[in-house]
């Protein structure tokens, strides 16, 4: 994908937009938007609310050239967030999630065997970050606390804002676009898993970690606004506000018991969202809640949830 190079923005390109007008959020900076869009750009979504102080972060991060890092439970919407922020502002987002297979060479780049003139040769391909980083685009690392040691120090030569990203291979210098950006997302602070429930994370080197400029938390959302989300997701009858109004209070108690940990498996926002597409589409509130959360919870645990289900909706499960 990253070899098909889009055509560069020059830096007179864009407008200058107000983040209050745009984002709705309590913020009088204004930020640099591109004047157009390509394939790189996420698309908009319409229902999207944004959450102040993390918008805030990214916009500090694209304007400023700032290294943000957003930490925060499963399901918060961390990397979402970046794209919706970026879909406005018609700025390229590319995202890489640092499983256990992404290797150094994904990222920078390989001698590959390419047919030119009817004739084998080989050839240096470049990866995903020498092309990023030669570009106005916001790259996004998901799960950064997994990533593998000898991927995370070729990251770390770039976190400097002034970071040049060299190419022993190429014997090649490169120099970031004066839009390259970089954000990270994981659920953890860089101090390695202390809940139990994020296998195959790891501490992150604080020397690292002190590169990244803004850290930001984000954490569920306010009762209130997540009903708004949801009921504007999956386009809610009147009827059914009450409903969802119910399920968001279900997920509540899951997250105060899974901090208290009573139970082990918390109902994330994007749970909420499935549970409430499914009972749109069954119209069976207990099915639609066994089907999407309970039947992958602890048979331990399963009591729990359903007095739960019980507290929030005045029926038994």
């Amino acid at each position: 994908m990253h070899q098909k190079t889009e055509k560069l923005y020059k830096l007179s390109e864009f407008e200058q937009v107000k983040s209050k007008e745009l984002f709705k959020i309590d913020s009088e900076l204004t930020i640099p938007r591109f004047l157009e869009s390509n394939n790189y750009v996420p698309e908009i979504d319409n229902d999207y609310v944004f959450d102040n102080d993390t918008t805030t972060a990214i916009l500090l991060g694209l304007k400023f050239n700032k290294r943000v890092f957003i930490q925060g439970l499963h399901g918060t919407g961390k990397s979402t967030h970046i794209e919706q922020v970026c879909s406005r502002l018609n700025w390229p987002c590319i995202r890489i999630n640092l499983d256990s297979h992404i290797s150094r060479i994904d990222l920078l780049g390989k001698d590959s065997i390419v047919l030119k003139d009817g004739k084998q040769v080989t050839e240096f391909q470049e990866g995903i970050l020498p092309w990023a980083f030669q570009n106005n685009v916001a790259l996004v690392f998901d799960e950064y606390d997994a990533g593998r040691p000898d991927v995370m120090f070729v990251i770390q030569r770039i976190l400097e804002t002034e970071g040049k990203l060299t190419l022993l291979d190429q014997n090649r210098v490169l120099v970031p676009h004066p839009y390259f950006r970089i954000f990270a997302t994981a659920n953890t602070v860089g101090l390695g898993d202390t809940s139990g429930i994020y296998h195959g994370t790891n501490q992150i080197n604080q020397g690292q970690m002190d590169r990244w400029n803004i850290i930001s938390k984000l954490n569920y959302l306010k009762e209130e606004t997540e009903i708004k989300i949801i009921t504007q997701k999956i386009k809610a009858k009147d009827d059914d506000k009450n409903l969802i109004k119910s399920m968001v209070q279900l997920a509540n108690l899951t997250r105060k018991g899974f901090e208290h940990k009573d139970v082990s498996i918390l109902m994330s926002p994007r749970t909420v969202i499935m549970w409430a597409e499914n009972y749109k589409i069954i119209k069976d509130i207990k099915k639609s809640f066994e089907l999407t959360f309970l039947n992958k919870c602890e048979e331990t645990e399963i009591e729990i949830y359903k007095e739960y289900f019980q507290r929030s909706f005045g029926i038994d499960i």
